[in-house]
């Protein structure tokens, strides 16, 4: 099952290579380049557009993977060469297609929303409320938080928020090389290995499909991080790639099960360990926006990395330093299935205190 994970990977990071290369190339005849601004921090046109080739290779790494599954109903004798392992999920694989080219293309409804407002910078009421049409369309085919509260209009209105949340999140981190693509691919990474520690209640499996669609996105965002990374760029991923992204993501969340088999309630918070650090970003700008009196949907300069330049990091310094938080607050998502409600409590204190610290340091050295 490892080595379907290695091949979905490694077609999506190709795709993503040589995509991402291609765009690079046209992206100035389309009008998608980022030049250099009052809330710019590079000092020449850069291509953007990065986002479009990492969708059009996570759509054609699961366009080449339902290929091979139509192979596989179709002709039975394929089947006596591949591991017994993997046919025992062919019938599954078959029963989520619809729902993996329904998120797909919600999902490509926020790409061209990107790419369009990288071309023409929309206003931002417009690009708000696909976010929100989009959220609730997902919420509508069942992508929905699962929190124990049986209030059905409630649950729904918290997963359109996580959903909308995740997508401006991953949109308000992109404003340093690398930085949103990275802190993507960390999240990734630990959601796909809680897929494997985190059993289906019901199969008592490990959730292989979910696992398997975040292995596409590595390989596509790893493609990506080839021309853009903390220390160069050749090309921006733009808002296309941020909503994009933010968007997989958030679905992930709402299509896995965190709970395992011991049904352990505090593990449904695991998802707010992983995505910490983005969270924290959003939650921090808005604030300062406010108490300056000023409008929540016009970008500044006011973000975790840009405060940890202010306290003398580089901007390559910086992108690390959220790196490596992201990579701390993440960890204790994988310890929130080791130990009892006090255990994760003092985890969720620990995160917290951890980020807590980083404001205090972050305002002190602005002052």
């Amino acid at each position: 099952m490892f080595l379907i994970f290695f091949v979905v990977f490694f077609v999506a990071f190709l795709l993503s290579v040589l995509t991402c290369r291609q765009i690079r190339y046209f992206a100035p005849y389309w009008g998608l380049v980022d030049c250099p601004g009052e809330r710019k921090i590079h000092t020449k046109p850069i291509p953007t557009g990065g986002g479009l080739g990492i969708g059009i290779s996570v759509f054609i790494t699961f366009f080449l993977c339902q290929l091979c599954l139509f192979f596989l109903i179709h002709f039975e004798t394929l089947r006596l060469f591949l591991p017994a392992t993997l046919m025992i999920h062919v019938d599954g694989l078959v029963y989520r297609s619809g729902q993996l080219w329904i998120l797909l293309g919600l999902g490509g409804i926020l790409l061209i929303l990107g790419t369009l407002d990288d071309r023409f910078n929309l206003s931002w009421k417009l690009r708000f409320g696909v976010h929100i049409l989009v959220a609730i369309m997902a919420v509508y085919c069942g992508w929905r938080l699962t929190i124990f509260i049986d209030v059905p209009i409630l649950t729904n209105i918290l997963s359109v928020l996580w959903i909308v949340g995740l997508i401006n999140s991953f949109n308000m981190l992109d404003n340093m090389n690398g930085l949103s693509a990275g802190v993507a691919i960390i999240c990734s990474l630990f959601l796909a290995v809680i897929m494997f520690i985190s059993p289906n209640p019901l199969s008592q499996q490990p959730q292989f499909f979910v696992a398997g669609f975040l292995f596409v996105l590595i390989g596509a965002i790893a493609g990506f991080l080839m021309y853009n990374n903390p220390f160069h760029a050749s090309i921006f991923m733009g808002d296309s790639g941020a909503y994009f992204l933010g968007f997989l993501l958030a679905s992930s969340t709402l299509t896995a099960t965190f709970t395992g088999y011991d049904g352990a309630a505090q593990t449904i918070f695991v998802p707010l360990l992983i995505f910490a650090v983005p969270v924290y970003d959003t939650t921090t700008v808005i604030l300062i926006r406010m108490s300056n009196g000023k409008s929540l949907f016009i970008g500044d300069k006011n973000h975790f990395s840009h405060r940890l330049v202010d306290l003398g990091f580089s901007k390559t310094q910086s992108v690390l330093v959220v790196y490596l938080t992201t990579i701390i607050c993440c960890l204790g998502s994988l310890l929130l299935y080791q130990v009892n409600f006090l255990g994760a409590s003092l985890i969720f204190l620990q995160t917290f205190l951890l980020l807590f610290l980083i404001g205090i340091v972050e305002r002190a050295g602005r002052k």
